[in-house]
């Protein structure tokens, strides 16, 4: 079997090398000629897959190491019987982490505090779900819009006019929809993004093309009380300078880069290949994981809540050290700011995740209940 497979996925040779011949290739160099050596590809979201890459082809199974399948033809793949999987939930944790790095970093920039904040989360999917259950953890005020769940569910939703009226903060996590009654394409178009009151802020950590960038621009420009953080951008890898240099924070596309997320990913995929091709896994995450390079934070009784919050974040990651590594790509002419946007993203150093952490001390319990991390009193309880 030869399994035709992006370079930047990691633990390829470990979960795949035993049961398939790899060949590895950029993500953005997969073309039918590469492809029809192949039986099975592996693949994240910069590759589409599609009727033109796959047509006569021998490919069978499609892997996509991301929890979106936007870049998937999926209409086209199961009308052909390829078999295809994604991996929902794997990096969801580590774009948490971004939002609340971003967040603190934004209200360092405006002297507020984050629990005085009414907080909007558009899509409650795997990030948008966990990132809810965190905020609302710390005890801060969440409304959450989620058409096709409330459509599904019922429950407890809001429209998404409502949190542009009620919201301080706007959150989105929705995947991309480019047609039907729950199109995400540009829903954030021009005219939504003139309706944000002054002081919102605005996070993207899903996909660019959800919000109108070049009607963003214009508003952002045009000095609108808006604060703006983007991780995704329309027209990746050559995403707006501009723009870029508006927003309080901008990621070149990391903040799912954990390594838990990157590797969670990666096994996921891993597991469903071999059900595919009739194999037994010989590997667990589990088994391959390294030590964390952070164990424990230890607080004092007189540490407050809000410190404690942001020494935790900030010890395992802060993105203003993205931030600072993308603006330095800013100047650059456009063919080598694009080149320079992919390898901060194939060079992403190790990160690992807030819930790897153990807190101790007795004023930081229901921070590690809401954090996800293991609690000791402080007493050796």
């Amino acid at each position: 079997m030869h399994i035709l497979a992006d370079e930047n996925i990691p633990l390829l040779d470990a979960f795949f090398a035993p049961h398939a011949t790899l060949e590895r290739l950029p993500g953005r160099a997969f073309d039918h000629a590469a492809v029809s050596r192949a039986d099975a590809l592996l693949v994240r979201s910069i590759t589409p897959v599609d009727e033109a890459l796959l047509k006569d082809s021998p490919v069978r199974f499609v892997g996509t190491c991301t929890i979106g399948t936007d870049h998937l033809d999926l209409d086209y793949l199961d009308r052909t019987g390829i078999r295809w999987s994604n991996a929902p939930g794997c990096n969801a944790r580590g774009v948490v982490d971004w939002v609340l790095g971003a967040l603190l970093a934004m209200a360092d920039w405006a002297g507020t505090e984050l629990s005085s904040r009414t907080y909007g989360i558009v899509g409650a999917g795997q990030v948008g779900g966990r990132l809810a259950a965190v905020l609302r953890g710390l005890g801060w005020t969440v409304l959450v819009c989620d058409p096709p769940r409330q459509a599904a569910e019922g429950g407890d939703f809001y429209r998404l006019d409502e949190l542009i009226e009620r919201c301080d903060v706007l959150c989105l996590h929705t995947p991309l929809i480019r047609d039907g009654d729950h199109r995400t394409l540009h829903l954030f178009d021009a005219a939504r993004l003139a309706r944000l009151r002054p002081g919102t802020w605005l996070l993207n950590a899903c996909r660019g093309e959800v919000v109108d960038n070049v009607a963003l621009r214009a508003l952002l420009a045009g000095g609108a009380a808006v604060a703006v953080a983007l991780d995704v951008w329309e027209g990746e890898p050559g995403i707006d300078p501009e723009l870029a240099t508006l927003c309080r924070i901008a990621t070149p596309h990391i903040a799912g880069h954990s390594l838990e997320g990157k590797w969670r990913g990666t096994a996921q995929i891993y597991q469903a290949f071999c059900a595919w091709a009739g194999v037994t896994p010989r590997l667990t995450l589990a088994e391959l994981l390294p030590p964390q390079h952070l164990e424990r934070l230890v607080f004092g009784e007189e540490v407050s809540e809000a410190t404690a919050f942001k020494r935790i974040c900030r010890a395992v990651y802060d993105p203003r050290d993205d931030d600072a590594a993308l603006r330095a790509t800013l100047g650059l002419p456009a063919l080598a700011r694009a080149q320079a946007f992919d390898a901060l993203r194939k060079g992403y150093p190790m990160r690992r995740e807030i819930p790897g952490l153990v807190l101790e001390g007795a004023g930081v319990a229901r921070l590690a209940s809401a954090l996800g991390c293991d609690w000791r009193h402080g007493d050796g309880s």
